[in-house]
């Protein structure tokens, strides 16, 4: 396995996981990927989640991270847009 490659498993919520159809997506990317980069690169093959980018908080292992929070190999990414009250 290449060292310049890490692999996510991306955690789908609300209009995330209606936009791509699955609550779970695992990812490759290059390493030293920022968290942000999985919000983008979800925006860039579904662009209606474009209106979510500057709201959306990231999550690494249950953690609350900002967006510039780097991944690290094997970790859960969770992408949480604003729920709206019901």
């Amino acid at each position: 396995m290449s060292q310049s490659t890490i692999t996510v498993t991306v955690k789908l919520f609300a209009a995330y996981q209606e936009a791509c159809g699955v609550s779970e997506l695992v990812l490759e990317f290059p390493h030293g990927t920022s968290v942000s980069a999985v919000c983008d690169r979800l925006i860039a093959e579904h662009p209606e989640l474009t209106q979510w980018r500057d709201v959306t908080r990231f999550g690494i292992n249950l953690i609350f991270v900002e967006p510039d929070s780097l991944l690290q190999n094997g970790d859960e990414v969770v992408l949480i847009p604003p729920v709206s009250g019901g």
